[in-house]
């Protein structure tokens, strides 16, 4: 008699957002990024719902009817996964799971999940850690049941259910332990960056899977991990170019994203240093995503928090050959960037079919 060995079935998932018409936040969002991101950690998305409210319900986040709503729909459909677009309170998430009876992700779980999953080095481990345990510290509580009845899947990657399930105390002793060694990591990054020189550094910074690591590649003649997926590259990769008589330091770091967890930011400050520090950044724009526009503005504003809205760019318009409208799109591009006064430059270019790589070279050139 034969053995045979039953594949696991993925999580079946269901996205919940909402439109808040007092909100400044993109408008008629139909989830696009929350998709792709759910996507990215293996599940199945079963449906979407979306509700147009004026101001979140403080309980509930989204309203009664909405919740009957979703329900049924849950049981009817044997859903394992509830995902939000926002981030809701550890009070919502409780009153919620009570609702649903399965279990409930806010965005910043999510995210915190995928750069979990993405972490390979002990600096980057430390840093997502960190993230994880200024999540879980206030709704601990909560994290005890949740955890209970739980068999691994989206959502549980992390410190562990023996650490989660220690009294508050030991969690602040750890997160104390963390910012210890991030400030080691800190000082051991400061004295690499010090021991290159005078070299000019320059900085690709741009969102998530706009094509930092190819150009990276390409600029660089390296072999960097790419990949068509999200934060795909956690830790700054620096490497030594010359092209013709000049040599510089180029340097890739973690993607940027919509409503990117504040402790994100704050743990991979390290990490985000080499932008700090950088003389000129080459912001990576994907042309051929609709809203690119938006992109623009939440890295420069993750720019601004990190200490690095002050530095000269050069606007890298990437992915024409998936955008073939891309000589009009000039015309079209309204917004403040281009008027920006530490503007640069602005060059379009195919990383994937290597098109405008000379004169995108040519232009580093001149500028350093």
């Amino acid at each position: 008699m034969g053995t045979y060995i039953t594949k696991k079935e993925k999580e079946r998932v269901i996205l919940i957002g909402v439109n808040i018409k007092s909100s400044k936040e993109w408008k008629n969002d139909n989830l696009e990024e929350l998709t792709l991101l759910t996507k990215s950690t293996g599940v199945k998305i079963v449906e979407k719902f979306i509700q147009n409210i004026q101001k979140p319900n403080p309980a509930t986040f989204i309203g009664k009817g909405k919740l009957d709503e979703i329900s049924e729909f849950i049981k009817d459909n044997k859903i394992d996964i509830a995902v939000f677009d926002n981030d809701l309170s550890a009070s919502q998430l409780k009153n919620i799971e009570k609702i649903f009876e399965i279990k409930i992700l806010d965005r910043t779980h999510l995210i915190l999940d995928i750069f979990a999953s993405r972490a390979k080095t002990a600096d980057a481990k430390v840093q997502v850690e960190l993230a994880q345990y200024q999540y879980l510290l206030p709704r601990l509580t909560r994290m005890w049941t949740h955890l209970e009845r739980q068999e691994g899947g989206v959502g549980t990657r992390g410190p562990g259910e023996k650490e989660i399930e220690t009294d508050r105390r030991n969690i602040r002793k750890r997160i104390t332990k963390l910012r210890k060694d991030l400030k080691k990591i800190d000082k051991q990054k400061m004295n690499q960056r010090k021991s290159r020189g005078n070299f000019t550094r320059v900085a690709l910074v741009g969102y998530t899977n706009a094509g930092k690591s190819t150009v990276l590649n390409l600029l660089s003649k390296s072999e960097i991990l790419a990949q068509d997926k999200l934060f795909a590259t956690l830790d700054t990769t620096v490497r030594k170019v010359v092209y013709k008589n000049k040599a510089f330091l180029l340097s890739d770091t973690v993607g940027f994203i919509h409503k990117l967890p504040h402790s994100l930011i704050e743990s991979f400050k390290a990490t985000l240093a080499e932008v700090r520090e950088a003389d000129i950044l080459l912001h990576i724009i994907d042309i051929s995503h609709p809203d690119f526009a938006h992109q623009i503005e939440v890295v420069n504003k993750t720019l601004n928090e990190i200490g690095a809205g002050d530095k000269k760019i050069i606007l890298v318009f990437n992915k024409i050959d998936a955008n073939k409208t891309y000589s009009k799109s000039e015309e079209l591009l309204s917004f403040s960037e281009l008027e920006n006064e530490r503007l640069i430059d602005k060059i379009f270019i195919s990383a994937k079919d290597k098109t405008n790589i000379n004169n995108l070279q040519e232009l580093i050139y001149r500028n350093i």
